[in-house]
């Protein structure tokens, strides 16, 4: 195959998936990941990617966000990881907040049985995953649903989490830098994760490493508002050393 056509239907996959990842197209054209590399350059410099870290997005689709059951089958090994480190933050009899994101409900899945913990989350699916454990106050923030995560949003949403103090937020995000902050694709998310930001002593981001360097349509804050990243492995070292250059401390589960 040629590398304009390689090209062309790098394109394509990109545009029907979302994004496209070096290793998984090194491994389906049968190149190495510099060629796929120099392919992503070469359509970032034509204006039809953009390139994010370990990859490239289609230009314009800032706001692209894949379906519930798509998410959570993508970095199922790292995300239990993650979810594994994140136990050590649980605060002991405390009150946390789970946002809604497809690595914060496998953090709810881990939470034992007897866990001694109030719990808020305006996540469907994580208070339906924790309505069952005999020890926990479960608080569920009401709101319009989002169809796409099953989160509750809007006004609602953001009066409740306007008059709660919690130990510490569990938060996700869509994509993670330096540069653009902490970004989900949808503007009505992204305003419950900042109140719930707000409503937290300390806040943990939760988010594989394939998120590093992305950015989406909308912000709800910077790096710097969070104290502790956990990702993991596939976050370069150097990568950790410059984000907590900036103060956030990082674990690579």
């Amino acid at each position: 195959m040629y590398a304009p056509e390689r090209q062309q239907e790098i394109l394509r996959l990109a545009r029907d998936g979302g994004r496209g990842d070096v290793l998984s197209l090194a491994e389906e054209f049968q190149v190495t990941a510099e060629t796929i590399r120099r392919d992503l350059k070469a359509l970032d410099r034509a204006g039809l990617v953009r390139r994010v870290h370990g990859g490239a997005i289609p230009a314009g689709r800032l706001d692209f966000e894949p379906a519930l059951a798509e998410r959570e089958g993508t970095a199922a090994d790292e995300k239990d990881r993650i979810a594994k480190a994140a136990l050590a933050e649980l605060p002991a009899g405390g009150t946390m907040i789970l946002d809604a994101g497809t690595t914060v409900a496998r953090l709810a899945a881990a939470l034992p049985l007897e866990a001694d913990l109030t719990v808020v989350t305006h996540s469907l699916p994580i208070a339906a995953r924790l309505a069952d454990h005999p020890g926990m106050q479960l608080h569920l923030i009401g709101g319009r649903v989002r169809h796409r995560t099953r989160a509750a949003v809007d006004a609602w949403a953001l009066r409740a989490y306007g008059e709660i103090r919690a130990d510490v937020l569990f938060v996700a995000a869509n994509g993670f830098s330096a540069d653009h902050g902490l970004t989900p694709p949808d503007l009505a998310e992204a305003a419950v994760k900042r109140a719930a930001m707000a409503a937290a002593r300390r806040v943990v981001l939760l988010a594989d490493s394939a998120k590093h360097g992305q950015e989406h349509f909308a912000r709800f804050g910077g790096l710097g508002d969070v104290d502790l990243l956990i990702t993991d492995s596939g976050l370069s070292p150097d990568d950790a050393a410059a984000i907590e250059r900036g103060g956030t401390e990082v674990v690579r589960a």
